[in-house]
């Protein structure tokens, strides 16, 4: 069962963002361009009803249907149909982790209704025992606009009937909060109501509990609420129960302190809520879908949907985030080979699982885990790694010290970052953690003080850098490497503690490490399991949301699955993560872009250039320091002004702008992104407390560089000198996603060149009509390569290549993974290898510091000779080129004068390549 099961038959995904425009119809009608394109599986947001106005689906409120607002099933169903026409699949991204907190979660607001009395009270990570005696059964609701004795007098919660649902609500602007109906036979009390619903409450009270009795209680109240009569009594009850008046504002709060949860400030959740969120996001409640019920009440209908063929795959957004990841895909693997018995004849088969999963430098998926693989972000950091020169590390860090105190190494920024967080961002969470530790240290007869216990943990976090370990998993396991990892934050944060507290961290690493095949008690357990709950959110939050945007060394290696302290990769340690997935993860998916990125796949490309002409770059800042004139005091400071130059750069258009609304549209996108980096740093400024001095101090000098014909003269002289590299850059990384070992995925829009910035920008719509209208003209690779601003050159490597795929889907799917040794003095530009299956082989040659090729800006071809030869064995015949270029020998595949990205094929059986 724990064998990863047989591929299934997905050759190329395309990520598509729903929402914001974007419906299942309107996918629908797009389906003939993707086949046309060489896709096998359309890869789409989550589809599940989410919370109106979402833009991008991860904030589901039910999972038993496809939500109306893109079509409901039976949109889905159309595409469905479509994509079976044109031999095509669908692959459902779904959240089990999270929902969110609103008013359209029947779950969630049956839970603040009736509180542990609810059948849902379980389903919900809640801490129903939280030692805050007014918290003690109750649920924080931390969504007030500011303390809640502040909001009663200033009116700004008001007593609301629901005529269709039968329910009292508390409205604070878009938030309702649900009274439970134990509460509303006093309240009907104070306008006499009819004696026979007043007695129906009663006895509610007194069952204290949903049931028949409720729901005839709430139908006769509904039923009277749309007489006259009873408009009327609810205007009044409205009335003696405003918190304007000194008489309503008693009634209220006695109201208010029946309830099962406590109103508070916004600013509460980070140091008193009491139920696990989705990172920081208070508006996301995590979900207990370890527990059979709720993991069948989640997944029923996307079973029902496998199960008729409507949907082929899943991917599994943040898997981390669940208590018990091992046991979650096993189980979801088992229901699913189950189902696919009963799927139709005419439905594709096997059931791809992928999981978006963070893997740090030399950490692998458990084995335990039944899936394809990733979603890729390991292969997006491996790529673009191979692709930075490493020897400029050293020039750019002496950069890189001249922006001012805060310019530290990467590696103690992230420990201040994860420091900073678990001090204001998560302090509720690790408060909870210290107290179940603490509990899980007494029961094993271990003890420490709080205060030591509290060092002791804050130590460990700040020095653990994986997202979490899996000893709280249910599933017996290797942990191997959650042990070494768990240790190696112990040795490092060991020397930090005061005398006296090695005893105490050492009885902590026994707890969280603690087995479950060695039956640890429950209270160990639950520590270990807030443990890792607490480790991922703090490892995406300090490193993705806060790290990215304080080190500002070489900004294409701040992305997501990536260590930006590590500038460059090694073609051999490339080849060797690629072998690596051969051998355990053939199927896992490879990507280069998502709606997660920090920006486009071709900018990193681009300024993955500047690593190999460093000193030309460090002396140009230095010139845009002393020229631009940035208020150090004001803002911005060094480290956002290098940033901001960075960000400029990797953005710029290779077209020129065609008119002064194209540049201002242009700014804007920039500013947008300059904002949120400053947020996210949290250096000079927050999302929670925003400086708005500095901030507009920042905007002002972007809006002036823009301005300022000879800056924007010596950016666009810098693009020209690296573009024509970058783009070279972007191919490459396009060839290897395509070819290497896995699944390639084609996130939206990036069939053409991307140069967006982080969300929203990378959401932006796709012009689909342009590419449909590229797709349209076949010419030679040589020809696009001629006209490459266009990116229908990145368009004809893609087509080209996933037609083959498309023909010969054994040679990439069972195919071997050779890596060919390049010699010669140019050998550092070509990253090479073979694929080879059934007598066929394919020889990969991809170009890498292309700088030093000396590439032509107008052709993208070699402009001297390349002293590079690949040691592959001589083959009897011919090769073909798959980029229908000129012919190339294999042994020496760069030749001056032609675009040196090379993919050439050889049938030993001589069947010809149709």
């Amino acid at each position: 069962m724990n064998s990863p099961p047989p591929a299934a038959l997905v050759r190329a995904t395309l990520r598509l963002q729903f929402r914001a425009g974007m419906t299942i119809d309107d996918a629908t009608a797009l389906v003939p361009q993707f086949a046309r394109l060489g896709i096998s599986h359309l890869y789409a947001s989550p589809l599940f009803a989410a919370r109106p106005g979402s833009t991008h689906g991860y904030d589901t409120v039910a999972y038993d249907r496809i939500d109306p607002a893109l079509g409901g099933e039976a949109a889905l169903t159309r595409l469905a149909d479509r994509l079976h026409a044109h031999g095509m699949g669908l692959i459902l991204d779904i959240v089990p982790n999270h929902m969110a907190v609103d008013a359209h979660n029947a779950w969630w607001m049956d839970v603040l209704a009736w509180g542990q009395a609810s059948a849902h009270a379980t389903w919900f990570d809640i801490d129903w025992h939280d030692p805050d005696p007014d918290l003690h059964g109750r649920v924080l609701l931390p969504f007030l606009d500011r303390p809640l004795p502040e909001a009663i007098v200033a009116g700004s919660l008001e007593l609301r009937h629901d005529g269709e649902g039968g329910l009292f609500h508390i409205h604070h602007y878009e938030h309702r909060f649900p009274l439970c109906p134990a509460s509303y036979a006093g309240l009907l009390a104070q306008v006499d109501a009819p004696g026979a619903l007043l007695a129906a409450f009663t006895t509610v009270a007194l069952r204290d509990a949903p049931g028949a009795e409720a729901d005839s209680a709430l139908a006769a109240l509904r039923h009277w609420v749309a007489t006259q009569r009873g408009q009327g009594a609810m205007a009044r009850l409205a009335i003696l129960h405003d918190g304007c008046d000194p008489a309503g504002r008693t009634r209220l709060e006695h109201l208010l302190a029946v309830q099962s949860w406590r109103l508070a400030c916004w600013r509460e959740a980070a140091t008193r809520i009491n139920w696990r969120r989705f990172f920081d996001i208070t508006g996301l409640v995590a979900v207990c879908v370890e527990r059979a019920e709720v993991f069948e009440a989640m997944h029923g209908y996307l079973f029902s949907l496998y199960q008729r063929g409507l949907v082929d795959g899943v991917r599994v957004d943040h898997i981390d985030g669940l208590a018990a990841p091992a046991a979650y895909c096993q189980r979801l693997r088992a229901r699913l080979d189950a189902l696919g018995r009963l799927r139709p004849e005419s439905a594709l088969p096997g059931a791809a699982v992928y999981v978006e999963k963070i893997l740090a430098t030399n950490e692998d998926l458990p084995a335990a885990w039944p899936i394809a693989g990733t979603t890729g972000y390991d292969f997006m950091n491996q790529v673009s790694a191979v692709l930075h020169d490493d020897r400029a590390a050293p020039v750019l860090d002496r950069l890189w010290a001249t922006c001012g105190p805060d310019a530290k190494a990467c590696g103690l920024i992230a420990r201040e970052a994860r420091a900073q967080l678990l001090a204001e961002g998560f302090v509720a969470e690790f408060g909870r953690l210290t107290r179940l530790l603490a509990t899980a240290l007494k029961a094993r007869g271990e003890d420490g003080t709080p205060a030591g216990l509290q060092a002791v943990l804050e130590a460990v976090l700040v020095f653990f850098t994986l997202y979490r370990t899996y000893f709280g998993d249910e599933v017996v396991q290797d942990h191997t490497e959650d042990g070494a990892a768990l240790h190696a934050a112990a040795r490092a944060a060991r020397p930090r503690l005061e005398t006296g507290l090695e005893p105490v961290l050492d009885a902590v690493m026994r707890v969280l490490s603690a087995r479950p095949e060695h039956a640890p008690a429950a209270c160990v357990r639950r520590a270990e399991q807030a443990f890792e709950h607490l480790t991922a959110p703090l490892a995406a939050k300090s490193t993705e949301d806060t790290t990215f945007y304080r080190y500002g060394r070489l900004i294409s290696r701040n992305e997501v699955g990536a260590d930006p302290a590590r500038l460059g990769l090694t073609v051999a340690d490339f080849h060797a993560g690629c072998t690596a997935r051969a051998r355990l993860h053939p199927a896992a998916m490879l990507t280069t872009a998502t709606h997660d990125h920090k920006r486009g796949e071709d900018s990193r490309a681009r300024l993955a250039v500047l690593s190999e002409m460093a000193p030309q770059w460090c002396a140009q800042v230095s010139e845009w320091f002393a020229q631009n004139g940035a208020q150090v005091a004001i803002g911005p400071d060094r480290i956002d002004e290098l940033m901001l130059y960075q960000s400029m750069l990797g953005a710029w258009p290779l077209i020129p702008f065609a008119s002064m609304a194209t540049r201002e549209a242009w700014c804007e996108r920039i500013v947008q992104w300059q904002t949120k980096a400053l947020r996210e740093a949290k250096r000079h400024t927050n999302w929670l407390d925003p400086d708005a001095a500095y901030e507009e101090a920042c905007t002002v000098f972007v809006r002036r560089l823009v301005a300022n014909g000879a800056f924007m003269a010596q950016m666009e002289q810098v693009v020209a000198r690296i573009a024509p590299a970058g783009a070279l850059n972007g191919l490459a990384q396009t060839l290897l996603r395509l070819t290497t070992p896995g699944m390639p995925d084609l996130y939206q829009g990036c069939d053409l060149w991307d140069f967006s910035l982080v969300d929203p920008d990378n959401r932006r719509p796709v012009d689909f009509g342009l590419r449909h209208a590229l797709l349209e003209h076949t010419n030679s690779f040589d020809v696009s390569a001629a006209t490459w601003r266009t990116g229908q050159v990145k368009l004809d490597l893609i087509r080209r290549i996933l037609s083959f795929r498309a023909r010969y889907p054994d040679l990439f799917a069972k195919g071997s993974y050779q890596p060919l040794e390049a010699e010669g003095a140019d050998r550092d530009h070509a990253i090479a290898f073979l694929r080879q299956h059934d007598g066929f082989s394919l020889l990969v040659v991809a170009p890498r510091l292309p700088l030093g090729m000396e590439v032509q800006a107008d052709t993208l071809a070699l402009g001297r000779d390349m002293a590079l030869r690949v040691a592959v064995a001589q083959h009897a015949g011919p090769w073909h080129s798959l980029l229908g270029a000129a012919p190339v020998q294999a042994a020496t595949p760069f030749t001056r004068g032609q675009v040196p990205v090379v993919c050439l094929v050889h049938d030993a059986g001589g069947r010809g390549l149709s």
